[in-house]
């Protein structure tokens, strides 16, 4: 990739991965930028959301970003908080983050999947006001709609090593098995 190419993946949004009778919503932060030039989420080499996810058990072996369309047969989908995308989640504004807040509300409100999982702690307590918010199940719901916050599984977030990062998305997989379906 060069940098005109990366440049002009700045102006670039990607599609949701989403239907409906979804067990999980996953939801990023926003596009990074080789996400943006590909058009497929979690696309960079260093992004642990596909590892994290085969190592939780939710697929059975790990998919590349280029099979993302596969999610929805799995009940599995993929949306972002803010669609702008950027090279790092720091370079968008607070603005952005409650904006894309309220607009995955309606999303989610729309599709009903049973488990919200939004990848980011710190862009989650933005999104959604709530500072205290920690990594796991929330108190808060939209509709009948539980969230889980995850931590970013972005390769720029040291604090989660890749296995820490597996056994949390496990922790959510046990959780969505355990809730009946509506």
């Amino acid at each position: 990739m060069t940098p005109g190419q990366l440049a002009a993946a700045r102006e670039r949004t990607l599609a949701d991965v989403i239907g409906p009778d979804l067990r999980v919503l996953f939801c990023g932060i926003n596009p990074g930028l080789m996400s943006a030039w590909t058009g497929y989420h979690f696309a960079r080499p260093g992004n642990r959301f596909w590892p994290a996810l085969h190592a939780s058990g939710f697929t059975a072996r790990r998919f590349a970003p280029a099979e993302q369309g596969r999610m929805p047969e799995l009940g599995l989908g993929i949306t972002n908080v803010a669609g702008r995308a950027t090279a790092r989640a720091d370079e968008l504004t607070a603005a952005e983050l409650r904006a894309g807040g309220q607009l995955l509300s309606a999303k989610v409100t729309a599709y009903r999947p049973r488990w919200l999982a939004v990848l980011g702690v710190t862009a989650y307590r933005v999104a959604f006001d709530d500072r205290a918010a920690r990594v796991g199940p929330q108190e808060r719901t939209v509709g009948d709609t539980r969230i889980w916050v995850l931590p970013s599984p972005s390769g720029l977030n040291a604090h989660w090593s890749p296995a820490a990062l597996g056994a949390e998305f496990g922790r959510l997989r046990e959780a969505v098995q355990e809730l009946p379906a509506s």
